[in-house]
């Protein structure tokens, strides 16, 4: 059965940052159910495996009542399917994000007719934050704590200095 009262939200979170917490918290108000479903994406080539990203978002939003995260490696329609939600929600920075949001959300209706997409924007002061632009200021020395969770941080410091300059 499918649960209207439950959201999915997908994506890759390489790392999770304050604008998908963000999201996540403003979701856990409007649903009773939000499943962050963190992708394997082996087409991007992410800095964190699978499982450390998740780790990293089940630490983000433990203090988050109804909010639940998994990894997936399958079509994410697979995945909502598993959760038994009714609700794909997706973010939008800027109107640049508009036109392949909407094409991922026709796919995704047309895999699944009973599943429907629900936009979120973010709040004004997370709107510019993207997990490709934290990771590019981590990578740089620059200091990314107020746009992550002082976990995320330390994962981004650790993994920098692990790699090879």
């Amino acid at each position: 059965m499918i649960n209207s009262r439950a959201a999915i939200y997908p994506g890759t979170f390489d790392p999770i940052t304050n604008g998908h917490l963000d999201l996540i918290f403003r979701a856990a108000r409007i649903f009773e159910r939000v499943i962050v479903a963190v992708a394997d994406s082996k087409g991007k080539t992410p800095l964190f495996n699978l499982e450390e990203r998740v780790q990293l978002a089940e630490e983000a939003v433990s203090d988050i009542p109804g909010v639940e995260v998994v990894g997936f490696r399958s079509l994410l329609v697979e995945c909502a399917r598993s959760k038994g939600v009714g609700v794909i929600l997706r973010g939008l920075r800027a109107v640049s994000d508009f036109e392949f949001e909407f094409q991922l959300a026709g796919m995704n209706r047309h895999l699944d007719n009973e599943l429907e997409t629900m936009f979120l924007t973010p709040s004004e002061k997370y709107a510019f934050i993207s997990s490709s632009v934290i990771r590019e200021i981590a990578r740089l020395g620059g200091d990314i704590s107020p746009f992550v969770t002082e976990r995320v941080n330390a994962a981004l410091v650790q993994k920098y200095s692990s790699l090879p300059r």
